[in-house]
């Protein structure tokens, strides 16, 4: 029997009090309708299913210091918070031209965007990936008078499981920001020796336990295709835990592996170091860029492009220091911990 989408649909069953699953969470997926339990999760330090919360908009806002009529690129779109506040400071007379490589998350942040009264004449959309800033610089004009970069993963592709980036939860073992492009992490991985594995996690995360998790890892007599069997997997070469700290590090190492696949299939460094040579060219002279990183994998080649730009005059000035969430934004959003911003400045 067809079931009319006009309809109310009745919310999908789940066992237990409270849904567990991200699929069944159904107050957060409509936080509109469900706005006091919403706050609640919000205000323990949660993300709510299906969103992101942007991390240091206060000290980027402070460091790119956007205003009308001005033209900026926002070249790691997500779920569009850096660029809402970017957008409601340029107008009247600027625009914002916003890329992510993620062709199922774009949409829905143009959707938001757009109903926010955000039109094409101040906001431009791509699905691209950000290696190829210099294309877009061309088709702005004269360049960008600010970039904006934020290189971490987004919440809605970590915590849904059908995108393969959790190990809290089965799902498919694929990684990729954009699902439509290249090999899935489980493909990867049945292409690697152990001997790839194990530099692969050394190079992208600086994994201790690399030797350990790449032998159990290809042990394996069945491919490993899901992200709980690779939790497993890697798990089974840890020591076990015998106190909280342990089972901690040893949640770490899971991460990192993780970590390092991610990295590897969708060419995470490749990509950043291609656009951090295009960067300084990209902007107007004086403009300013903003990089916001979330690993020292990211934030070494961040730092190390900054000051050879400054030392060779393409940047007039660049952060010295790391600036990082202040603690009232690390205590609210865990995931900003590791956050660290740097910027500059194009000469004149």
């Amino acid at each position: 029997m067809s079931v009319d989408p006009l309809l109310p649909q009745r919310r999908a069953r789940y066992a237990g009090k409270h849904p567990r699953r991200f699929d069944e969470k159904y107050k957060e997926h409509d936080a509109a309708r469900y706005a006091e339990e919403a706050s609640k999760i919000v205000l323990g330090g949660k993300t709510l299913a299906g969103t992101h919360r942007s991390v240091c908009v206060a000290e980027i806002l402070a460091i790119l210091d956007p205003r009308p009529g001005q033209v900026v690129l926002d070249a790691t779109l997500g779920y569009g918070g850096h660029a809402r506040e970017i957008l409601a400071r340029i107008i009247p007379g600027g625009c914002l031209w916003g890329i992510d490589a993620d062709p199922v998350e774009i949409k829905r942040t143009v959707a938001r965007l757009t109903a926010l009264g955000y039109g094409e004449e101040v906001f431009k959309a791509r699905c691209m990936n950000f290696a190829g800033v210099s294309r877009l610089a061309a088709e702005a004009g004269q360049g960008f008078d600010l970039i904006l970069a934020d290189l971490g993963v987004s919440s809605m592709q970590l915590d849904d499981p059908a995108r393969g980036f959790t190990f809290k939860h089965e799902g498919p073992l694929d990684l990729r920001l954009n699902p439509g492009r290249g090999q899935s992490a489980a493909a990867l991985l049945q292409s690697l020796s152990e001997k790839d594995f194990e530099q692969i996690l050394i190079a992208h995360a600086d994994e201790p336990q690399a030797k350990g998790i790449a032998k159990a890892v290809f042990k394996c007599r069945q491919p490993i295709l899901t992200t709980t069997a690779l939790c497993a997997a890697v798990r089974r070469a840890l020591p076990r835990p015998s106190t909280d700290a342990a089972e901690e590090e040893n949640t770490r190492s899971v991460r990192r592996t993780f970590q390092a696949l991610r990295i590897a299939v969708n060419d995470e460094f490749q990509v950043l170091e291609q656009f951090l040579r295009h960067l300084p060219f990209c902007l107007k002279p004086g403009g300013k860029a903003a990089i916001l990183t979330f690993h020292s994998g990211e934030d070494n080649r961040v730092m190390q492009a900054l000051e050879a730009g400054c030392v060779s005059g393409v940047y007039a000035a660049i952060s010295r220091e790391p600036i990082r969430a202040g603690a009232q934004e690390r205590h609210d959003n865990p995931r900003s911990r590791s956050a660290v911003v740097r910027w500059a400045q194009r000469s004149l």
